[in-house]
């Protein structure tokens, strides 16, 4: 047996690395009196973050208490995984931090499936983030576990991350490739693995004490709980991979990166992430720009290449100018190399045996809890792309269906805030921004005058101001700052609830409580955000309860992704007319007399189908 110590919060703790069949029978006695006593926290370390690549292992599993742990090397063979088996079996209650990521990993490669270990589990991850959703960046203690533990047991609690890459580099090792060339009998390695263990065990008495002090429903920290087990059942699943059609698209994406940049060096560019060449060139074709950057220089972000090309931000033409060449290619080229290596390449390096890929879906991501896509960040794409989502298909034999929430931002901001009117439109069938636009236009209104109270209606929504709405929708910034003011006039509920709310938040220490009970901390320069985060974070739960309600319609098997407002479904072509119909049920609902409503579009065999692609 090796066994190590350590001080944690003013007590020593222990760590046992079982090597002898002695040392798993000692294992198994402790585990069965640390069931009896409460939950054991459960950890794993592997060789990397792509779970379903080839050559991925699963390296130790750890249990442990608040004063013990044991870490298990499931790559010593058959005896200590049947030992880690069994305890996976046995335990009754698991503690885990990122329970997403161990319960894929130990579902691919232990044979412990989700639907065993998920309704046994608890989150601390999740539990935390139920507290204070903020990153360190943002002013938040994080999600992590060190810096959760270091706030909430031991200032001296260590970076299990931080040391660990230290002695990566001391081995001759990078933070990517040490996860899995490092010893397996390495004592920092095998020290730390214990900790983390203890730390999760230590802290999920804290974090629930704290939720109970601050009034977080027991049924949100569930809800979050079967989300997760959702979305990691998605992530199994995984979608089908044109490996054929990714590597065609790699070669082409390289040569429009490179033809585009050649454009850019005909107008002096030679680098299209020199901000400085790409300044200076524009201003010698005659562009005038003004925004500038915190240390002074001229500004030549999107937002700016965008307007200049007379595009939007997602890539649409706005036929509001003259095109500028040169902000155009700067554009294509930059595009070009971030979709080759963020999408083709990422697809061809991750893509399981069984052809698939898998992305991981963070169920309660950002400050307001909204999901997110990663490895691929199949989120990230525009909302017209059909070039990359043509790369992922639908399983054989299936076609691939698209359920969109309608308006959902609108309806929500219409039953939080009480917006009459706007409740009226909705109710009436009306598209919103047309019917804004009559309301302020009558009958003659044009497409020209919807899309400015569109742009009006977003900024409310997500607290943008008349010049980036200008930018966004191509309108002056006099006709937007108009429509501001008829919005106001329209709707004024809207600027009431936010008074309202930030008067709340003010009085609750910066943090305003959603309306199903999230806690979303305000920055003290920015309170207008409230309704950006009022709308957002309950946005998102009508997703979340769409999940819900699609699982309990019987097609959680069929679930692919979940993207911003859309859920995206793999369902045998005989039976997807069927299967769109229960989708669309399943996200019907109302909220506050406002009806949420999904249309559900029938696709080919490729996601890109449903965006203008042939197959």
């Amino acid at each position: 047996m090796q066994t190590y110590r350590h001080p944690v919060a003013g007590d020593t703790v222990t760590v046992h690395v079982p090597q002898t069949p002695e040392d798993l029978d000692r294992f198994a006695t402790w585990l069965t009196g640390a069931d009896r006593r409460g939950p054991i926290a459960l950890d794993t370390e592997t060789s990397g973050l792509d779970i379903y690549s080839p050559g991925y292992r699963l390296r130790t599993v750890q249990f442990g208490d608040e004063r013990t742990a044991w870490v298990i090397h499931w790559e010593r063979g058959l005896r200590f995984q049947s030992a880690a088996r069994a305890a996976l079996r046995r335990v009754s209650r698991f503690l885990i931090h990122n329970a997403a990521f161990d319960w894929a990993v130990l579902d691919e490669h232990a044979g412990m499936p989700i639907e065993s270990l998920a309704p046994r589990t608890t989150d601390t991850r999740l539990k935390a983030g139920l507290l204070d959703p903020r990153q360190p960046q943002e002013g938040g203690i994080g999600s992590a576990l060190k810096p959760l533990s270091a706030f909430y047991i031991d200032p001296a609690a260590p970076d299990t991350q931080g040391d660990l890459t230290s002695v990566f580099r001391s081995l001759g090792l990078t933070k990517a490739t040490g996860w899995g060339a490092i010893p397996l009998d390495h004592p920092t390695y095998n020290l730390y693995a214990g900790l983390d263990v203890i730390l999760t065990a230590r802290l999920d008495p804290v974090l629930t004490r704290e939720l109970d002090r601050l009034g977080v429903r027991p049924a949100l920290v569930q809800y979050e709980h079967e989300l997760a087990r959702i979305t990691t059942t998605m992530q199994r699943a995984g979608m089908v991979l044109d490996q054929d059609y990714v590597h065609e698209l790699s070669a082409t994406l390289t040569d429009e990166e490179r033809h585009f940049a050649d454009v850019a060096r005909r107008y002096g560019v030679d680098n299209v992430n020199s901000t400085r060449q790409i300044a200076e060139a524009l201003t010698g074709m005659g562009e005038h720009l003004t925004d500038r950057t915190g240390s002074g220089a001229l500004k030549v972000d999107k937002a700016v290449l965008s307007a200049l090309a007379d595009l939007s931000l997602q890539g649409e033409r706005l036929h509001a100018r003259r095109p500028n060449p040169l902000a155009e290619a700067v554009i294509r080229s930059k595009r070009a190399g971030k979709w080759r290596s963020t999408y083709a390449e990422t697809f061809l390096e991750t893509v399981s045996a069984r052809g698939r890929i898998h992305p991981f879906v963070h169920s309660m991501a950002a400050r307001t809890s909204r999901m997110s896509v990663t490895r691929p960040a199949l989120q990230t794409l525009p909302s017209s792309d059909q070039m990359i989502r043509r790369a992922l298909l639908a399983d054989p034999g299936h076609v691939m269906i698209s359920a969109d929430f309608s308006a959902i931002e609108m309806r929500v901001l219409a039953g939080l805030a009480g917006v009459a009117r706007m409740k009226e439109g909705f109710l009436r069938g009306d598209d919103i921004h047309w019917f804004t636009a009559r309301l302020v236009k009558g009958e003659g209104a044009t497409e020209a005058d919807r899309k400015v109270m569109k742009g009006a209606g977003f900024s409310k929504v997500y607290g943008g101001g008349v010049a980036t709405a200008a930018r966004q929708t191509g309108a002056s910034e006099e006709a937007m700052a108009r429509a501001f003011a008829e919005y106001d006039r329209l709707y004024p509920e809207i600027r009431r609830a936010s008074q309202r709310w930030q008067r709340e938040a003010r009085a609750s220490g910066m943090v305003f409580v959603s309306a199903t009970g999230r806690r979303l901390p305000l920055d003290r320069d920015r309170t207008y955000a409230v309704v950006n985060y009022a709308c957002q974070s309950v946005a998102r739960d009508c997703l979340g309860q769409a999940l819900l309600n699609i699982e309990e319609a019987g097609c959680l098997d069929l679930l692919k992704l979940p993207i911003h407002d859309e859920v995206l479904v793999s369902a045998p072509r005989e039976d997807a007319q069927d299967v769109a119909r229960a989708i669309e049920r399943a996200m019907t609902f109302d909220l506050y007399g406002v009806p949420i409503l999904a249309t559900a579009e029938i696709g080919g065999r490729s996601w890109g189908s449903l965006y203008g692609s042939e197959y």
